[in-house]
């Protein structure tokens, strides 16, 4: 058989919802509860559903939304344009729980994830997708928030290696996925490197992404339209052609770990960009890929 082949085969991409968010982003995984939510960040809405598609609801927030992340039974920590906020999954209520400052009101948070320790990671971006204006903030489990690093313009894809010694992120624009070193212990990164660099021949940029049991980092190429797997030598292992070209990101779900989630936009937020066509801003999930990913932890913060 053809090297590849049998995996095609058994792969399936469909689509799991269709609710058109103008900007989807930041598939989550709830392993304890068995349910993923979503975001539309310029809808301002987050979303949740079964592994199917099913029992959606959603809730709107009170500005563009870039991440959110999960806290106690009741409640998540939304990252808004101006700061972490919980909101009350029972109320629909949204709370500011702290500001990073400065406050830049041509920036705004986007993509987040929670560290193994349980601090909440999540980067800034200018809105106008320009000028280095954004910065990584670690939202730290007593509320104080620290700066680790600047001078950025889309903050995206933030993840770690299965033991946590690896930190990855990208900055979009610049084209590459770097690597830190990361001390779990402290959340503290270092000796940043450039593990991937997407090819630009159709535009491409790193968007999110994850990583499985296997340490092997999943990067959606928002504008591309392709979602590769790497090793954790940056090396592509597979290369995914999704239905749409503004996939934005993954995350693993479903009752096994097993299935890939995969958010899209249904508008660009710039003029420049391409459009898609019936299948935009869809939900997916990809099935059959024979590897699995890991529970996301919980941010550890105290509600007083």
């Amino acid at each position: 058989m053809v090297p590849g082949l049998e995996d095609a085969i058994k792969m399936e991409i469909s689509v799991l919802a269709d609710v058109k968010p103008l900007l989807g982003e930041g598939p989550l995984w709830d392993a304890e509860a068995g349910r993923l939510y979503f975001v539309d960040a310029l809808g301002r809405r987050v979303f949740r559903c079964t592994e199917h598609g099913a029992e959606m609801r959603a809730w709107t927030v009170p500005s563009r939304v870039g991440a959110v992340a999960l806290w106690d039974g009741q409640g998540l920590v939304a990252a808004l344009a101006d700061g972490f906020w919980r909101l009350d999954l029972e109320s629909g209520a949204c709370d500011l729980l702290v500001r990073p400052d400065p406050v830049n009101a041509n920036t705004a948070l986007n993509d987040g994830k929670v560290d193994p320790m349980g601090r909440f990671v999540c980067g800034s971006m200018d809105l106008g997708e320009e000028h280095p204006t954004g910065a990584l903030w670690r939202l730290e489990p007593d509320r104080t928030v620290t700066c680790l690093g600047q001078g950025i313009i889309c903050s995206n894809g933030p993840c770690w290696s299965p033991d946590g010694s690896v930190f990855y992120f990208a900055d979009s624009f610049t084209g590459e996925i770097g690597a830190w070193d990361h001390d779990p212990a402290t959340g503290e990164i270092s000796g940043r490197r450039t593990f991937y660099t997407v090819p630009d021949e159709r535009g491409g940029a790193p968007d999110g992404a994850t990583v499985d049991e296997e340490g092997a980092v999943w990067s959606v190429a928002v504008f591309d339209g392709r979602i590769r797997r790497l090793s954790p030598e940056g090396e592509v292992l597979r290369e995914i052609e999704m239905p749409v070209r503004k996939v934005t990101s993954v995350a693993w779900g479903g009752a096994g770990l097993d299935r890939l989630f995969v958010t899209s936009m249904a508008e660009p937020p710039l003029p420049r960009y391409p459009g898609d066509g019936q299948l935009r801003g869809s939900l997916f999930v990809i099935d059959g890929l024979g590897v699995r990913g890991r529970p996301e932890p919980r941010f550890a913060g105290g509600l007083s």
